[in-house]
């Protein structure tokens, strides 16, 4: 390919200027990008940008890889044309999409055919994100689209409303008329909220009136509460005027009274004359109790189902028992979680559980851990069994505890084994520890493993040794193996895993495929450690020791010695087992020496060698050449 392009490259240096020019000039964006010229230049309503085709206006050139590289990001880019005040970012009230949303969830940033480049037309912009369900009701108002009475970016009313909520409805509804003031009992209606009994948007009753009605306004009888002729003058104030009606002792029957009963503020949750929810509550569900209870209202991960309706525990008036609660906690929850009070009956039952204090661990409201716990579950377990937290959190914690998922091993009701846990013995363990429980055939299995008895060797929660192990190695194994626990008094050589406790370093804890619970087979064992004999052993023209190479433990013991070099006999008795010091030809090879009295690794190496009867690396010269005259007399 590369001499293609230098031929090409040289061409184009050749070719006269002018035709170079025309070469290489400069393409205009709509030159590649025809399907967006098709589709946005003949529309009614086109950004004059794109209609200038000054499209690096806002795009930074992206090559011939097509990506869409803005300039700035969200509504910086609009602003950098449209000013902030000029769509109305300084008012006190501004549309959520524009303040923290973008400007294109409405408009087009290229062209449309609607009005202000909008996605849809009219009250279909508007019903992208608005549900359309309140704006459709049996009864709707006839006053025109969206527009009429609310602006599209920003207001100085709230609910982006275009006027004052009274002078906007007079605008069309004259307050003058005397049929109009009949319809409404004389109330001044020029100074009167009329949303307070109409829905602005539409309604199920005739008139927009809202769903839920005051029964004295059903028969327009306004006089039970005001006072005709002195500007609809209330009877009595506060609670007091409803207790004429709504007898006290029916309303709110029980010593323990929600505070705006308590204090006869009864319009604090009702409305005196209709609203859109049941009973003439200012707001449905939730939404009117958070207006006192905010923190309620806060956004939570894990949510519980019976908060949707605050009323499916709670009472609104007045209750027997604090909180505003009708029956015990736990007589309560267990209504939907039936499965908690089976648990109740098991052998062990949590005492939070037993004495029926769900919310000593659970937030009923709901919270930002699973479960709707209160706070991360070791916390909440901390809170009671304090001595816990310094007990179990050490140099080696299991991560279970580490995590604060206390109820991976416990249940957190009730359940048939001692100290809440899941399962029995092993078979808790293994739900997370699969590999170590995966059946093998042969080999040998550690008799605590075999058992299930995990306990026997590890702590369930946090332990200061690696393996999370109830006590050092060198205590630990020789509770079982007492015969194994230390050298003999007379030793002369100890091996230093075994010495310094560290016997799973040849030992498999668990389970092996090899007698004594080996990690590896032969020598192989002892080469994972004993690296530079592993690579001497492996090294060209290198002649091994059949032992070293096969099984280490024929001429070694595997913990501790008498003799040095962990070597399981003296020389040469140890040589001499397999080796014929008798023989014609070992006693040539030796010059007929009587060797009772020689250390043969004093000449021979004893598990690898560069010489092929094992001679030592660093010899005297004359023995290197087998001249032992040159020193030695040889007497007969």
């Amino acid at each position: 390919m590369r001499p293609v392009l230098h031929t090409l490259l040289l061409l184009a240096l050749l070719l006269p200027a002018t035709a170079r020019a025309q070469q290489f000039a400069r393409k205009e964006c709509l030159d590649c990008h025809q399907k967006f010229a098709d589709k946005y230049m003949g529309l009614k309503n086109v950004h004059p940008i794109v209609k200038q085709q000054k499209c690096e206006d806002c795009h930074l050139r992206h090559g011939i890889v097509p990506k869409l590289l803005l300039k700035e990001s969200g509504n910086a880019l609009c602003l950098k044309c449209h000013d902030k005040r000029a769509i109305g970012l300084d008012k006190p009230n501004v549309h959520p999409v524009l303040r923290t949303g973008e400007c294109t969830q409405c408009h087009d940033a290229h062209g449309s055919n609607a009005k202000f480049m909008l996605k849809a037309e009219g009250d279909a912009s508007c019903f992208s994100c608005h549900k359309k369900e309140p704006f459709e009701r049996k009864v709707q108002h006839k006053a025109g689209n969206c527009a009429t009475c609310h602006t599209a970016h920003a207001s100085s009313q709230k609910k982006l409303l275009v006027a004052d909520p009274i002078k906007l409805c007079i605008k069309c509804h004259s307050a003058e008329e005397k049929n109009f003031q009949a319809k409404h009992g004389g109330l001044p209606v020029a100074t009167s909220s009329c949303t307070g009994c109409h829905d602005p948007h539409s309604a199920d009753r005739p008139k927009l009136l809202r769903t839920s009605l005051h029964q004295p306004m059903k028969g327009g009888a306004c006089a039970e509460c005001h006072v005709e002729g002195k500007g609809f003058a209330l009877k009595a104030q506060g609670g007091a005027l409803c207790a004429k009606c709504h007898a006290p002792e029916n309303v709110a029957d029980g010593p323990v009274k929600h505070a705006p009963v308590a204090k006869g503020e009864c319009l604090s949750c009702h409305d005196p004359h209709t609203t859109q929810a049941k009973a003439l509550l200012k707001a449905a569900g939730p939404a009117l109790c958070i207006t006192c209870h905010k923190q309620k209202g806060e956004p939570v991960t894990s949510k519980h189902a019976a908060a949707k309706d605050c009323l499916s525990c709670h009472q609104p008036h007045a209750a027997s028992r604090k909180g505003l609660l009708e029956e015990p906690i736990d007589a309560l929850c267990s209504k939907c979680h039936a499965s908690v009070k089976d648990d109740l009956a098991e052998k062990v039952v949590h005492a939070p559980a037993k004495a029926g204090k769900c919310t000593t661990c659970h937030d009923p409201h709901g919270s930002n851990f699973p479960a709707i716990m209160r706070d991360r579950m070791d916390t909440v377990c901390f809170s009671c069994h304090t001595e816990a937290e310094a007990k179990f959190v050490k140099g080696h914690t299991h991560k279970p505890v580490l995590a604060g998922n206390c109820n991976g091993c416990h249940t957190g009701h009730g359940g048939p084994l001692p100290s809440l846990l899941k399962e029995e013995g092993g078979k808790l363990c293994a739900s997370c520890h699969k590999d170590h429980f995966t059946a093998q055939q042969g080999g040998t299995t550690h008799k605590p493993f075999a058992a299930g008895e995990c306990l026997t060797c590890h702590d369930p929660h946090g332990s200061n040794l690696a393996g999370v192990i109830v006590a050092p190695q060198t205590n630990l194994c020789v509770r079982c193996h007492a015969g194994k626990g230390a050298a003999p008094k007379d030793a002369k050589s100890t091996h230093a895993p075994f010495a310094q406790g560290q016997c799973t370093s040849c030992h498999s804890p668990h389970r092996s495929g090899l007698d004594h619970l080996l990690l590896a087979k032969g020598s192989d064992a002892c080469l994972q450690c004993h690296k530079t004999m592993k690579e001497a052993m492996t090294s060209e023209g290198a002649t091994v020791h059949s032992p070293a190479g096969e099984e280490c433990l024929k001429c070694h013991v595997a913990h501790a010695s008498v003799n040095r070099a962990l070597a399981a006999k003296t020389q040469p008795a140890l040589c001499v087992g397999c080796h014929d010091t008798k023989s014609a030809g070992f006693g040539k090879a030796h010059l007929e020496i009587d060797l009772s009295r020689s250390t043969c690794t004093s000449c021979h190496d004893p598990h690898v060698s560069k010489d092929r009867k094992l001679i030592n690396a660093v010899v005297h010269k004359p023995f290197d050449a087998r001249n032992c005259g040159a020193c030695h007399e040889v007497k007969r």
